[in-house]
């Protein structure tokens, strides 16, 4: 199968619906369109059209950058793409990033980020989350 790689963000919609298929942690179709295309850099994978893959740089575009939203669909996973992205990813950051900078993501699977050169960064610095409630969970505090 043949693919194409932009240097471009999916759309909202397209956004939401590959990490709801990835697995990942939903994202509201508003809140993707309030965020996407204010990254500092993205990639997508599309096969026929549709997109099977993608990955964002978050940012202020100076001091700190975070890789976010690595994902590729089910029936194109193992195919080398998730390596693609990053690749596409890192050398955007090697071209534009000052070395001052603070680089990070999170990761599911640390070893896949290593041979990207990222290093586990504990004890000195753990990753931390904090899940907001959504309004259905907040009303019903009350």
């Amino acid at each position: 199968m043949e693919y194409d790689i932009v240097m471009e963000p999916p759309t909202p919609r397209e956004f939401v619906h590959l990490r709801s298929a990835a697995g990942m942690r939903e994202r509201s179709l508003d809140a993707a369109r309030a965020g996407i295309g204010d990254e500092c850099a993205a990639v997508t994978i599309r096969a026929d059209g549709d997109l099977v893959g993608m990955g964002r740089i978050v940012g202020d575009g100076a001091t700190v950058f975070q890789i976010v939203d690595i994902a590729v669909a089910p029936d194109h996973q193992g195919r080398g793409l998730g390596s693609r992205i990053m690749n596409e990813l890192v050398s955007w950051l090697e071209a534009n990033v000052p070395p001052s900078a603070f680089i990070n993501l999170i990761a599911s699977e640390p070893a896949f980020y290593e041979e990207f050169d990222f290093e586990t960064c504990a004890p000195e610095l753990v990753g931390m989350d904090l899940t907001l409630p959504t309004e259905s969970e907040s009303s019903h505090a009350q």
